[in-house]
């Protein structure tokens, strides 16, 4: 019985999700009169397949081209991924093995710190940020937009990997410092190979969240930097048709779809089971 309702439950929820994307991606590859006169759901049948969605969007038919707007999230989220990760990694590695702080204030409220920056409200931030980067001349750039998402992105990394780090024994780093590692080598050397794991998702959660910002995208760029998701909230905001909407929607989430693939063979657990032993 118990079986039955978690596989109805799951068959439940998966139509539930599926449902809008594959409301999505056949409203994509419609013709206008099969969107204009009536509801539709079976290509072939109901209607004739057609790509002049996907042509609006990629420039085909000159109507707009998302091309240099996934370059730009590209470029962003690649690179913020990679630098928060890497400062992410060394800060979280410190935090869960040395004692930091000053009477009151220890490792405990440190990385609260690092955690409390993400429940600030991004509006809140807007105008600092702004201002910040109009002083620095790196309004509507790849760097400005590179330095904002770091701010945002470390806290997330930093809070991840810092449970991740304390459930690696400490005896592993002893065994180092013994085969004549300093701290720094240790981390380098024996913790991070063994940290792929938690790495991966701290990486994974980092691109999510570089490249489905928005409320920044908006407010700090404009043409050289808008990236994939200001460009398609643009779309939204001008009259255009519900199939070239799809389509940009599915643009927009497909690099996403195929990184996910990538990065799942990274997400598997137990990549420092055997080194406890």
């Amino acid at each position: 019985m118990a079986k039955t309702f978690r596989t109805l439950f799951i068959f439940v929820w998966s139509l539930f999700v599926l449902t809008p994307l594959s409301w999505a991606v056949v409203t994509s590859f419609k013709p206008p009169a099969a969107v204009n006169n009536g509801v539709t759901f079976i290509p072939w049948v109901q209607f004739k397949p057609t790509l002049s969605g996907w042509k609006d969007i990629l420039g085909i038919s000159g109507y707009a081209n998302l091309f240099p707007n996934l370059w730009n999230s590209v470029v962003i989220t690649t690179f913020s991924t990679i630098i928060s990760v890497i400062f992410g990694c060394f800060a979280a590695y410190g935090l869960s093995r040395f004692n930091y702080g000053w009477k009151f204030y220890k490792n405990p409220d440190i990385i609260f710190f690092f955690v409390s920056q993400r429940i600030m409200p991004p509006v809140v931030l807007s105008i600092p940020f702004f201002l910040f980067l109009k002083t620095l001349h790196l309004l509507d750039t790849h760097l400005g937009m590179i330095i904002i998402n770091i701010a945002g992105l470390m806290p997330i990394v930093v809070w991840l990997l810092v449970d991740f780090f304390n459930q690696i024994p400490r005896e592993i780093d002893e065994l180092a410092r013994l085969e004549g590692c300093n701290p720094f080598m240790a981390f380098l050397k024996v913790i991070l190979p063994i940290s792929r794991p938690g790495l991966s998702v701290a990486a994974t959660f980092a691109v999510i969240f570089a490249w489905n910002d928005l409320f920044f995208a908006l407010n700090l760029t404009f043409t050289n930097a808008k990236t994939l998701p200001a460009a398609v909230v643009a779309l939204n905001g001008t009259v255009t048709p519900f199939w070239t909407l799809s389509a940009s929607a599915l643009f927009t989430i497909i690099p996403l779809v195929g990184f996910a693939f990538v990065a799942e063979r990274f997400l598997s657990r137990g990549g420092f089971a055997g080194a406890s032993r």
